[in-house]
C-alpha cells in the first residue's frame, strides 16, 4: 500500500466571527506543533483575507468552501478559482451535501468546479455521499459512484490531483457516525473505481471520512486502510477536539 501524509480538513460551514476566528486559530497555533498530518481549514469567503493573514508561517493550510466554474463575469455573489488564488487557498470543497441539497447543484456542476479549481492548481476536495433513504434502499454504492464517475469523466488524467471525501448525508450533524467498518466499505469501493480510472495514482489519491468524525472517534476511523482523513465539521470550530483529531492522524 502507497504511504501518503493523511489530511484533516476543517469546515467551519456558516460560521465564525473575526474575534471568534483570531481567538481560534490562536489556541490552533499554540497547540498544533508539528502535525503528522496535513491540516487545512475551509472557512467562509468574507474572512479569507483574515484568516490568511492568521495562519501565515503556520503548519495550517487555507481552505474555501465553494467555487465558481465560470472564470469571471456577470455571477453575482460567486468567486472563481482565481480569485481564491489571491488568497492563497490551498484547498476548495466542491460539492458538499449541503451545496447539493440546498443549491440544487448537480454531478455535473460538481465537476466542472473540480475542473476550475485543478485549472488554478488548488486541490478540489470533492464529496460524495447517500441520504439515509438510499442507504436502507441499498444505493449506497450506486450513488456515490455515480457521483464521483461524473468527476471522472470531466477531469481525465487530471483525476490524480483530487481529495475524495466520502460523507454519508445521514451522519453529517446527526451525530450518527458508520461504524469503522461500514466507512472502509465505502472508501474501498471509491478506491476501486479511482483504480479504474486511474490505475498509476489511485493508490496515492486521499479519501477523507466526513460523516460527524470527532475526538472519540477519530482514531478508530483513521486507522481504517482506505481512510486518508477527515473533513470535520463541528468539531472543527472546538479547538480540543480538532487538536485531538489531528493528533490521531498519523
Amino acid at each position: 500500500m502507497t504511504t501518503k501524509t493523511k489530511l484533516i480538513a476543517g469546515n467551519w460551514k456558516m460560521n465564525g466571527s473575526l474575534a471568534g476566528n483570531a481567538a481560534l486559530i490562536e489556541i490552533l497555533r499554540e497547540h498544533i506543533g508539528r502535525p503528522a498530518s496535513e491540516v487545512v481549514v475551509c472557512v467562509p469567503a468574507p474572512y479569507l483575507q483574515q484568516v490568511q493573514g492568521l495562519l501565515a508561517g503556520s503548519p495550517i493550510d487555507l481552505g474555501a468552501q465553494d467555487v465558481s466554474a465560470e472564470p469571471q463575469g456577470a455571477f453575482t455573489g460567486e468567486h472563481s478559482a482565481a480569485m481564491l488564488k489571491d488568497f492563497g487557498v490551498r484547498y476548495v470543497i466542491v460539492g458538499h451535501s449541503e451545496r447539493r441539497k440546498y443549491h440544487r447543484e448537480t454531478d455535473e456542476e460538481v465537476a466542472a468546479k473540480t475542473a476550475a479549481a485543478l485549472s488554478h492548481g488548488i486541490t478540489p476536495i470533492v464529496c460524495v455521499g447517500e441520504t439515509l433513504q438510499q442507504r436502507d434502499a441499498g444505493r449506497t454504492a450506486e450513488v456515490v459512484k455515480r457521483q464521483l464517475a461524473a468527476v471522472i469523466h470531466v477531469n481525465g488524467h487530471c483525476i490524480s490531483e483530487i481529495v475524495v471525501a466520502y460523507e454519508p448525508i445521514w451522519a453529517i450533524g446527526t451525530g450518527q457516525t458508520a461504524a469503522p467498518e461500514q466507512a472502509q466499505a465505502v472508501h474501498a469501493l471509491l478506491r476501486a473505481q479511482l483504480h479504474h480510472a486511474a490505475s498509476e495514482h489511485a493508490a496515492g489519491i486521499r479519501i477523507l471520512y466526513g460523516g460527524s468524525m470527532n475526538a472519540t472517534n477519530a482514531a478508530d476511523l483513521l486507522a481504517q486502510p482506505d481512510i486518508d482523513g477527515g473533513l470535520i465539521g463541528g468539531a472543527s470550530l472546538v479547538a480540543p477536539n480538532f487538536l485531538q483529531i489531528i493528533a490521531a492522524a498519523r
